[in-house]
């Protein structure tokens, strides 16, 4: 049997889950699907790509399509989940392979995301943006 509408979880884990999983697979029609028509998505200062994204096609051709053209193999490993009612903080890891300077990544993050009636209403970063720029230069 197929996912369909009935036998997908709404709860805010899982929908946290779903975005690391279609972000993993390249597949932004899916990342796009967990985020609200007005998510607020901040990238935090400091890192190449800080700023706050708003609208799910916003948030993915600002971060992930210029990551994707940034970085060899960019992945987020959502590595522990934190759950509170409506906030789940996902402990995870970035690596990565500059593509201009060859340099690697591999650097620790914290992500805050919000969700509500089973989308992603807000997201926070928070990462050592100075590892990030040096593997950048």
């Amino acid at each position: 049997m197929g996912l369909n509408e009935h036998t997908v979880s709404d709860a805010p884990r899982d929908v946290v889950r779903r975005q690391y999983l279609a972000s993993a697979a390249g597949d932004l029609d899916a990342l796009r699907a967990t985020l609200a028509p007005d998510v607020e998505w901040t990238e935090m200062a400091g890192f190449p790509l800080a700023g706050t994204y708003r609208t799910p096609e916003g948030v993915t051709s600002n971060v992930m399509e210029r990551l994707g053209q940034e970085w060899e193999g960019w992945t987020a490993h959502d590595d522990t989940y934190v759950v509170d009612g409506e906030n789940v903080v996902v402990l995870a890891r970035y690596t990565a392979t500059h593509c201009t300077t060859g340099k690697p990544l591999a650097v620790r993050v914290a992500h805050h995301f919000v969700v509500r009636g089973g989308l992603i209403v807000r997201f926070e970063q928070f990462t050592d943006t100075a590892l990030v720029r040096d593997a950048a230069e």
